[in-house]
Parts: structure tokens; C-alpha cells; sequence
């Protein structure tokens, strides 16, 4: 199992979201679409030859961002991340990946 976090602008919240849960991941036992989402400031300078969604380049921009986190399945992490970068509008979309253990007690 792998927890996956992104940021995205609320523009683009559910879609980046509905692609992500299209493929299987969000879910828990008998649950799907499960995530846990804040919103947050974001802060980012586009350099020189890059084409930013928000913002001009050489100059600091600072937007409203959901943090969205949600669990993936081990066999869905790669096709989760893949659907995360076509939905989302940035350029270079900000992303965790992270191997969760499975602990008995």
C-alpha cells in the first residue's frame, strides 16, 4: 500500500481527484473515492522557458492549493501517478509517494 499526496488549485480539485479514483485508488476495504484533503498557500517562481498554468515566469507567486492525500493500492500506485500528471494543470504538479507497512499488533 502507498499513500499518495498532491497539491492542485481548487479549479482543478475534482478533476485531478475523479482521474485518480478512476483508476482504482482511494480505496479502503468496502470504500472508494476516500481522501483527505486542506486548503493551503502554495508558493512557486516559474523560470525562465517554463510555461506556467498560474503566474509569469522570473517573478514569486503565491495561490490557494488543496492538499489532497490517499491511499493506493501497491499495483495501481503507477497508473495513480500517470492519471495525477494528465489531470493536473501544472506543468510540473507537485507529488509524495510514500511505502506504507502494514503493522499487526
Amino acid at each position: 500500500m502507498y499513500k499518495l499526496c498532491f497539491y492542485v488549485p481548487e479549479s482543478h480539485l475534482d478533476v485531478v481527484k475523479n482521474a485518480i479514483f478512476a483508476v482504482g485508488a482511494g480505496r479502503i476495504g468496502n470504500y472508494d473515492s476516500c481522501c483527505w484533503q486542506v486548503l493551503g498557500q502554495g508558493q512557486f517562481r516559474p523560470l525562465s522557458g517554463s510555461q506556467p498554468f498560474l503566474g509569469q515566469a522570473g517573478r514569486v507567486e503565491q495561490v490557494a492549493e488543496w492538499k489532497v492525500e490517499l491511499v493506493v493500492a501497491d499495483e495501481l500506485i503507477h497508473d495513480s501517478v500517470k492519471a495525477l500528471r494528465k489531470a493536473h494543470p501544472y506543468e510540473a504538479p507537485a507529488f509524495e509517494v510514500w511505502r506504507l507497512s502494514d503493522l499487526q499488533f
